[in-house]
């Protein structure tokens, strides 16, 4: 078994560079998606009194992950892997929430 075995790439949101993070990170944040309340759990990611319109934490929250990476590559003390994976989750739930969602049309009967 290689190192690359434990790597999933996944691309967040179009126009995003692909990232690659351990499998178990990702596997982490995709199963803490069922438990996710935007309004309460993004609050706390990002600490503020309301969360921002849909799509405008994204920058943030990518920004804040990466430097966490880094940390965790680095083999840094400070890195906190709880918020490691809040912020992979608050990523895969705001770009679902930001993308553009079809419109349908109202079903009428004869």
């Amino acid at each position: 078994m290689t190192m690359m075995e434990n790597v999933i790439a996944f691309q967040p949101r179009l126009g995003q560079p692909q990232l690659s993070r351990p499998r178990l990170l990702v596997r982490a944040a995709r199963a803490g998606l069922a438990g996710w309340s935007r309004r309460r759990d993004l609050r706390r990611v990002l600490k503020c009194d309301a969360p921002p319109p849909a799509g405008m934490a994204l920058a943030r929250l990518l920004a804040e992950e990466e430097r966490l990476d880094l940390c965790r590559r680095q083999g840094m003390a400070g890195y906190d892997m709880h918020r490691h994976i809040m912020l992979l989750i608050a990523i895969l739930a705001e770009t679902a929430e930001a993308a553009p969602r079809p419109v349908l049309k109202p079903v009428t009967c004869p």
